[in-house]
């Protein structure tokens, strides 16, 4: 039970096919006490049914792309439940044309858009948390990436840019929060069949890919990396900060 006793923050949780679902299941499997955020309140029945199975304390509406609101939505969550131990950051979006069309052709909104989302969002998660003294000692906050933030994946475009950011944000959080005993990691999945996965063009054929290459020969799970979250969340590795954990069957290390 790796995370017992723990009381862990899952944000931007949206259906049974994200991988903040499969790293909720294997944080409550191993003990947490777990808290959510999602986005919409009209979404509030369809997640609330999701969350029926599994022990949660309660799920909160919040706009991570708001800082107003992540400070509000944090400020309930001391209120109600105290100080917390892990926050997992499960968010990201970009527009879809962004995604179609070619990089080049990104508009300067949607470059900022990505950004904002995707990597700020995770650089005011980890400052709202740290003013608001929302974090136990020895916390652990962890954010999910993918390999196109270091390699060219065609029509993952904008979004590799944003991951780029989140990996490098990772590791300057680290710095500033390793004095105050808290971790900062990151998660790179390998590609698995997400809601937002069905906007990148031909994600059929990178599945495909890294099946015949990767030395395991064969895609992850979302309880595979989930699994990795919850190590990450846990004592276990509590030596471990500003890093990019790969749990992709090793595809990342495959050059042709």
């Amino acid at each position: 039970m790796l995370l017992k006793n723990k009381k862990i923050l899952i944000m931007g949780i949206r259906n049974k096919w994200s991988i903040a679902w499969g790293a909720a299941k294997a944080a409550a499997d191993n003990g947490a006490e777990l808290i959510f955020t999602f986005m919409g309140e009209e979404n509030r029945e369809k997640i609330e049914e999701l969350l029926s199975e599994v022990p949660y304390k309660k799920a909160y509406t919040c706009d991570a792309s708001n800082d107003k609101d992540i400070e509000n939505t944090f400020k309930l969550i001391k209120e109600e439940f105290g100080k917390i131990d892990g926050i997992l950051h499960s968010i990201a979006h970009a527009n879809t044309e962004d995604l179609k069309n070619d990089f080049i052709n990104t508009s300067k909104e949607g470059f900022a858009h990505a950004n904002d989302v995707s990597a700020y969002s995770f650089v005011a998660v980890s400052r709202i948390s740290k003013e608001l003294e929302l974090l136990n000692e020895n916390a652990s906050l962890v954010t999910l990436t993918y390999h196109g933030s270091t390699k060219v994946l065609q029509g993952y475009n904008v979004m590799g840019v944003a991951k780029a950011a989140l990996e490098c944000s990772v590791r300057y959080l680290a710095s500033n929060l390793g004095p105050d005993g808290i971790r900062v990691n990151a998660i790179s999945a390998g590609p698995i069949k997400t809601l937002s996965a069905k906007g990148i063009k031909d994600f059929g054929t990178i599945l495909d890919v890294v099946e015949e290459k990767a030395p395991l020969r064969r895609n992850v799970t979302k309880e595979e990396v989930g699994n990795a979250v919850t190590f990450m969340l846990s004592d276990m590795a509590s030596a471990i900060t500003g890093q990019v954990l790969y749990a992709d069957s090793g595809y990342n290390i495959i050059g042709i």
